[in-house]
């Protein structure tokens, strides 16, 4: 009987060993990268001192984030497709942790950013793979689970490290906290490697990877193009501020580290509540209106934050931060659908090539936006949340109409 319920539990959620041992995979990378990441604003402040020098360093960061990403994503579902998602990771996995060396050997400002260009690889150049996994290893009505078992148990990671790494800069202070927060990183990419070599099968299936982003653009559905548009918008809304959040809460407002690590946990937590309920909803109906209730979340964080001035209201707004999760697994689960066969991470990648490169000058000038005036940072994020909000609504295309997608050559 309990066996019975365990196997229908596995099968709901669409727990495949190869998909489980992705998600402990993910857990273990992802708890050493959210211990350091989410406090590398205040550890760049740390070593250059608050002004305009330190913000200028912290929006070259942010917008190198996002050009990485960018960069990343394109050669991430190459090789995902050319070498197999199991080979892939684990040259994903070496990347980062070379990184993470780096930012633990030299305690200066230019190895952040030289580190970065390594370890904060792991997300973008990693996520093709991961949902070509997801894809190859579920059926096309469980693939929505997947992508949300996977966000889900992302947000494991995301919700305990910066809380580890609070208390590390509690008692270590800002220097030394978050360098021990990456060692503690390095740390975990060896288990990651062990767990993804012994318990992840090896892609079987044989594809054909397209080198050229331009060709590959030609298989672009025009419903996929229409929702890249939108979220290009929604995503300058997300990292016009996003760097600087921290920095509003705990040099603005006097946010403790270990307070601002709750308020990342209870972000996480409110994630986590919403996405198998929402994934089994997704699967069983349109797409569309789980990705709309998202992009709204997404445009009001940054209205909410210009408020958001004390801790008691700091929770409500990062309650609302988690919401914009609400239909993040259906965004994901709809651009895989929408991608051809063969070429699923590929496509993948090239879509958020294309986004994070236009995305990353929105990084850039946030740091430009805040130093004219905080507030007017997340003003301009909250228009751009609501062009894209209102884009998707209208040209946004209802999956359960389309059918049977047709990839056109336009």
């Amino acid at each position: 009987m309990i066996k019975e319920k365990t196997r229908k539990l596995v099968d709901f959620l669409g727990l495949k060993r190869s998909l489980a041992a992705l998600l402990l995979m993910v857990i273990f990378v992802g708890l050493g990268e959210r211990m350091a990441e989410r406090f590398l604003p205040i550890y760049i402040l740390a070593l250059v001192g608050i002004g305009s020098k330190g913000n200028w360093i912290i929006g070259l960061l942010n917008g190198t984030t996002n050009l990485l990403n960018a960069l990343y994503s394109f050669p991430g579902g190459y090789l995902s497709d050319k070498l197999g998602y199991k080979r892939a990771l684990l040259f994903f996995n070496l990347i980062a942790m070379f990184g993470y060396l780096i930012v633990i050997l030299f305690p200066y400002w230019q190895a952040v950013i030289i580190g970065s260009i390594f370890f904060l690889s792991w997300t973008a150049i990693s996520l093709p793979a991961s949902m070509s996994l997801v894809s190859a290893n579920l059926p096309k009505n469980k693939r929505t689970m997947g992508v949300s078992m996977h966000s889900f148990i992302r947000k494991i990671p995301m919700a305990l490290g910066p809380i580890i790494g609070g208390i590390l800069i509690h008692y270590y202070g800002e220097r030394t906290g978050v360098r021990l927060a990456f060692c503690f990183a390095f740390l975990m990419g060896f288990i990651s490697i062990f767990i993804q070599q012994n318990f992840i099968q090896e892609d079987k299936e044989k594809k054909t990877p397209e080198k050229s982003p331009l060709t590959l653009f030609k298989y672009m559905d025009t419903n996929l193009r229409n929702l890249l548009v939108s979220d290009i918008l929604i995503r300058f809304c997300e990292q016009i501020p996003y760097a600087f959040v921290v920095v509003w809460a705990m040099e603005m407002h006097h946010i403790s580290s270990v307070q601002f690590g709750l308020l990342t946990a209870v972000e996480m937590v409110t994630s986590m509540l919403i996405y198998i309920p929402v994934a089994y909803l997704a699967d069983k109906s349109s797409k569309k209106p789980y990705i709309v209730i998202t992009f709204i979340n997404f445009t009001l964080f940054p209205l909410v934050m210009i408020f958001s001035k004390t801790f008691g209201i700091l929770v409500l707004a990062f309650i609302l931060r988690g919401l914009k999760e609400f239909g993040e697994p259906t965004r994901k689960a709809l651009i895989m659908d929408l991608a051809p066969e063969g070429k699923k991470a590929g496509m993948f990648g090239l879509y958020y090539l294309i986004r994070d490169v236009l995305v990353s000058v929105a990084a850039f000038g946030g740091a430009w936006f805040w130093n004219i005036k905080p507030e007017l940072n997340f003003l301009i994020a909250f228009i751009f949340g609501l062009l894209g909000t209102l884009y998707f609504q209208i040209f946004g295309k209802d999956l359960t109409r389309i059918g049977s997608v047709e990839h056109n050559t336009i």
